[in-house]
């Protein structure tokens, strides 16, 4: 379907491939994966011939179609149906000419091609994609225009799923969906009978939709069979197989440099001294793939608040029209990872403001601790970000009585290096914005964090990183994401926000993407629940008590670990640091160098061995004890 042979380009003298090449299997289902800025969307547009190659060539199929959502639909009069059934050209142009064709045989001819394509079923083909992205029946006959951007380029991709190119080209697909879309995409692509090429941060969809991960790293191309987690773990591997040759490589090289240095200028040495000379110059250097490691995150822990930190009781919320939600009533407690599910338009949004007081309730009572401090992130938090100003400019104008070095330093604890904190806003990637809003957000080491899609403009190593520090920070989460990832590993809890209303979701991710990717089996599941009505209504709600008491137990037990957890890490780290020294002292050791100098330095290298052999003995009983304990905790 794809060659690509020996590519070359450069962007604005930046070499971005250099001999890259790859065949990619007919039909194939692959992930691009790389470190932002390596030029995967370059890639994609090498591709579609929107740009030239400065050396080699990418050869496509002549008659293969190639498809890609390059930009939002207009928004025009037309229906979002008429705008996706508009995509299969060649459907159009039939339908078109059946209408006034007269020749009996093209006639025929046409009728037996459109049976061929489907066409007689392409609306029903339409409308399941469209509802899979979000628009019910009555949304799929309104006109675009009265869309905004982002449901727009949801049409965008609806229609070029629909026409279903040869090669179909999607670059972060997920970011226009919300959580319900992106499980949706997921199991529609994984069925996709096309070959398909994918630029996706989302682990879940590169594992679920892709037979094949082509790896973009260090200018060059190359091709895993299986999903994300087989090339991950096979890179992880080659990496540890390459590193171990290498250091027994360095090992090799300085005995016989140390040999060459020792006896080069002894006659009776000389001819063996060249012969390791020659051995040195043809031993190929090993190298080790290599890319530089992601900045961590890391947020201030709050002092601990008596619970609950809040209590809402019987709240109405809207915007002044018919409430949104209704007789709302819950509790939070610091403890609390709670992830809000449900379909854009149904009041996550609505549900976090008033959590973080942006809105007041029209009806009920919203109380909190008088010390609570609530971070909250939102998408459009960006729009407010000064394009002029340099992220240290913003944290100082929020902390004018900080010296610059704290501020510098609030600002690394987000991943922000000194050289992004002095740059300008608008010279920022999505990434970078998206760790100054965190930072903004996390300022005052708040007891409740909000986070609404935190992890758009994220790369993979940044959205693990993100998982780690939420983790790692004591106080209670509020998450609203299209990443499931995130879902899987920071909530504790699942409330489905629906119809008005907000419900704890008994279940876990994988019943969830069950739940939404079966809306018949939901609906008969609803429809006997209503006719079984008050006789199972009772068991039900105890049923769920008993549930919500064990996540609330699993919370609490999660808070009980920590201290455990903390203690291992630092025992690990104790324990690597000594081996690191442990290591130089050797080398030194291994050095032929030092034993023509004084003898007074050798016994103090020993002497410290010694010592670091004691203090390494110490600190793997200290990491077995840590081990230990957690384990017994049932950590």
């Amino acid at each position: 379907m794809l060659t690509i042979h020996d590519l070359g380009f450069n962007m604005a003298g930046r070499p971005l491939f250099e001999g890259a090449s790859v065949r990619l299997p007919q039909k194939a289902r692959v992930g691009l994966f790389g470190r932002n800025g390596t030029g995967k969307t370059t890639l994609f547009r090498l591709i579609r011939g929107d740009l030239a190659p400065d050396a080699g060539r990418i050869e496509i199929p002549q008659r293969a179609r190639l498809g890609g959502v390059a930009q939002e639909v207009p928004g025009d009069d037309r229906s979002l149906m008429d705008t996706v059934l508009a995509a299969d050209e060649e459907r159009a142009r039939l339908m078109a000419e059946a209408e006034t064709a007269h020749d009996p045989t093209r006639i025929a001819e046409i009728q037996l091609r459109l049976t061929e394509i489907g066409a007689h079923s392409a609306e029903a083909r339409a409308a399941a994609i469209l509802s899979g992205l979000g628009f019910d029946p009555a949304a799929q006959a309104r006109a675009t225009r009265e869309y905004s951007g982002g449901w727009r380029m949801r049409v965008a991709l609806a229609a070029v799923l629909f026409s279903a190119p040869d090669l179909l080209l999607l670059d972060e697909p997920t970011n226009y969906l919300d959580l319900e879309g992106t499980l949706w995409l997921e199991h529609y692509l994984a069925r996709y009978p096309h070959g398909l090429m994918l630029i996706s941060h989302d682990r879940g969809l590169l594992n679920r939709a892709c037979t094949h991960i082509l790896h973009l790293s260090q200018r060059r191309l190359t091709l895993y069979t299986g999903n994300f987690e087989t090339f991950d773990r096979t890179r992880r591997e080659k990496a540890a197989l390459a590193a171990a040759q290498a250091k027994k490589q360095a090992a090799r090289r300085a005995h016989l440099q140390a040999f060459v240095d020792r006896f080069r200028a002894k006659a009776t040495k000389a001819r063996q001294a060249q012969s390791r000379i020659k051995m040195l110059e043809r031993m190929q250097p090993i190298t080790i793939e290599g890319e530089t490691a992601v900045a961590p995150i890391r947020f201030a822990d709050p002092e601990e608040l008596p619970p609950p930190i809040m209590q809402v009781e019987r709240c109405d919320l809207g915007y002044g029209g018919a409430p949104v939600l209704r007789r709302l009533g819950f509790r939070l407690d610091q403890e609390d990872r709670i992830a809000l599910l449900g379909a854009n338009g149904q009041g996550k949004s609505t549900l976090a403001k008033l959590i973080a007081g942006r809105i007041p309730p029209m009806e009920g009572e919203r109380r909190v601790s008088g010390k609570l401090r609530i971070g909250y992130f939102a998408q459009h938090q960006a729009e407010e970000l000064v394009l002029t100003e340099t992220p240290l400019d913003h944290i100082r104008r929020a902390r004018p009585e900080e010296t610059p070095q704290r501020l510098r330093a609030t600002l690394a604890n987000a991943g922000i290096s000194a050289e992004i904190a002095d740059t300008p806003v608008k010279a920022l990637s999505g990434g970078q914005k998206a760790r100054l809003m965190l930072c903004l957000s996390a300022l005052d080491a708040p007891h409740l964090m909000i986070l609404d899609e935190p992890t758009n403009h994220l790369d993979m190593e940044s959205r693990e990183a993100l998982v780690e520090a939420l983790n790692a920070y004591r106080g209670a989460v509020i998450l609203i994401t299209h990443d499931p990832f995130l879902v899987d590993l920071v909530a504790d809890r699942l409330w489905l926000v629906d119809g008005g209303r907000v419900v704890p979701f008994e279940g876990d991710m994988a019943d969830y993407r069950a739940y939404v990717l079966a809306p018949a089996e939901r609906q008969h599941a609803e429809r006997r629940g209503a006719q079984n009505g008050g006789a199972q209504k009772g068991s039900a709600e105890h049923a769920g008590t008993e549930r919500s008491s064990e996540r609330r137990n699993r919370a609490v037990t999660r808070a009980e670990l920590q201290p455990l957890k903390k203690a291992l890490s630092e025992a690990e780290a104790r324990l690597e640091k000594i081996t690191d020294l442990m290591a130089r002292v050797d080398e030194k050791l291994a050095d032929p160098k030092l034993y023509d100098g004084p003898a007074d330095k050798i016994a103090a290298l020993n002497e410290k061995r010694a010592e670091l052999e004691a203090a390494q003995s110490r600190a793997e009983a200290a990491w077995l004890e840590a081990g230990e304990k957690l384990e017994a905790a049932g950590g």
